[in-house]
Order: structure tokens, then C-alpha cells, then sequence
């Protein structure tokens, strides 16, 4: 009974992904050749495929620009009070809402900057905030 279990958990787990497997494996060295990620340590080349998952999140607001603000508005307080009482998962969903990602770039929290600017439309208070993706902008009314 083992011997029949390991042969169906080698077939099931090698033998018949092996063509798909090679397959994969040989475009993705076409597109990326083995002398350059072999460099890395597999965690080293899993957060620079994927992005690091980890953020300092009071680091994130001191590389915060802002635009139409200060850092001392009223609305900029309240902005960074609530956002430090989210849970992990609703920063993270900030993060997808701000860049289309909730993950941070390899080069790391360090050179991740965006912005917090007041789009100074007339009644604030039938405005949402909206984000621009592409520049890393968060329209934040008053």
C-alpha cells in the first residue's frame, strides 16, 4: 500500500505536470535567463517578483506629499488617526485603492511616495475621496 502511495503521489505531483512544467520553464528562461536570478536566495527573488508584503505603515505617512495641505490640516490629523486604528487587511485595501496594488514595490517603503491633495471642490461634503492610480494621488476633500 506505501509503495502504490508513493507512486501515485510522484505521478500526480512530477510525472504529470513534468510537459506543462518544462514548458513554463523554458519561456521563462527566454524571458529571464538563469544568470540572473540564480543570484538570488529564493526569498530574495519571491519579493522581487511579488513586492514586499510588509509595511511600516507610519513610515508610509512620513513619505506622504501633500498638495493644498499641510501636514498640520485638521482633515490630514483625522485622515492618519483613522487610518492607524484600521486593521492590516483595510490598509492593505487602502493600498490596492491608492496604486492597484497592496503590495510595495522591491525597491521598498523607502521610495514609495505619494500624495494627499485637496481637489478644492465647492461642497467637500458631497465628495468622496478618489485616487489617481497612475500618479499615486489620494484627492482627499476637507
Amino acid at each position: 500500500r506505501k509503495e502504490y502511495v508513493d507512486l501515485y503521489v510522484n505521478y500526480m505531483l512530477n510525472k504529470s505536470v513534468r510537459k506543462p512544467f518544462e514548458d513554463f520553464m523554458k519561456g521563462f528562461l527566454r524571458g529571464c535567463p538563469a544568470r540572473y536570478w540564480k543570484i538570488f536566495f529564493p526569498e530574495e527573488l519571491q519579493t522581487l517578483l511579488q513586492g514586499d508584503t510588509t509595511v511600516d505603515w507610519h513610515l508610509l505617512e512620513k513619505n506622504v506629499i501633500y498638495r493644498k495641505y499641510n501636514k498640520l490640516d485638521q482633515t490630514i490629523r483625522n485622515f492618519w488617526i483613522v487610518f492607524h486604528k484600521l486593521p492590516e487587511e483595510k490598509k492593505k485595501m487602502f493600498l490596492v485603492f491608492l496604486s492597484g496594488s497592496d503590495r510595495i514595490t522591491v525597491c521598498g517603503l523607502g521610495y514609495f511616495r505619494f500624495s494627499i491633495e485637496d481637489p478644492q471642490v465647492e461642497n467637500p461634503d458631497e465628495s468622496s475621496p478618489y485616487a489617481s492610480t497612475c500618479s499615486l494621488i489620494l484627492f482627499l476633500p476637507r
